[in-house]
């Protein structure tokens, strides 16, 4: 549903685009968003997100150009089912956990174009830094003190009331690539896919009965946008 609407309001944007806006800057400014798809083994891990996206693109000739970009992806939640037990030796009760993330990336990248049209397809790749923080969080219960503040609209006479426990909270700061393409129309409106490929820190999971494994990362944003 949310491609096929961002395809329909592309659509508008595009046809009210002047003629005249097909004239190229030497600096461009990119704003853009979409739909962010992991990849590989990330995908059984976080669910599909959105991403936001700023930029500067330097067109050095009619052909090439560097591109520095940030981009904020939000990840979909992820649940999990876990044994948890008062005691180590007892049987476990089935309990849910929910995985977070988002990821955020800075990358400088070399865009090759066509040089004229209307329609100008393209193709890009670089490198960056990526910072991926992760929270696992279980529902638990705890005690609230009566409180009441008139700014929130909340007023309570305490209790127990259902709260948010986070069981973990980690991150990492890694190296990684993108390399992808896509299409600019009348050289302001622009839809693109990218891969992006995160070489991810080893982490050591022999003390739960598995192995080192690299934390590595795979992402797929389709982004919709403009630059001026």
């Amino acid at each position: 549903m949310y491609l096929r609407t961002a395809i329909l309001l592309a659509a508008v944007v595009f046809a009210a685009v002047p003629a005249s806006a097909q004239d190229e800057r030497p600096v461009q400014f990119t704003l853009g968003g979409g739909i962010t798809f992991p990849n590989s083994e990330v995908r059984d891990h976080l669910g599909d997100g959105y991403n936001i996206n700023f930029g500067l693109t330097f067109n050095v000739n009619p052909v090439f150009a560097i591109e520095g970009l940030y981009s904020f992806n939000g990840l979909g939640q992820k649940q999990i089912s876990l044994p948890v037990s008062v005691n180590p030796n007892e049987d476990g009760v089935p309990t849910d956990f929910f995985a977070d993330m988002n990821m955020q990336f800075g990358t400088v990248n070399l865009v090759v174009k066509k040089p004229t049209g209307g329609v100008r397809p393209y193709f890009v790749t670089g490198v960056g830094v990526y910072y991926r923080p992760i929270k696992v969080t279980t529902p638990a219960v705890g005690f609230v003190p009566g409180y009441c503040n008139p700014w929130y609209y909340y007023c309570s006479p305490g209790g127990f009331v259902p709260v948010e426990e986070v069981v973990g909270e980690r991150s990492s700061t890694d190296f990684g690539m993108d390399f992808g393409g896509g299409i600019t129309f009348a050289n302001v409106f622009f839809v693109e896919a990218r891969y992006h490929y995160i070489w991810g820190p080893t982490v050591d999971t022999t003390a739960a009965g598995g192995s080192s494994n690299k934390a590595n990362g795979q992402f797929l944003p389709i982004t919709f946008g403009f630059r001026f």
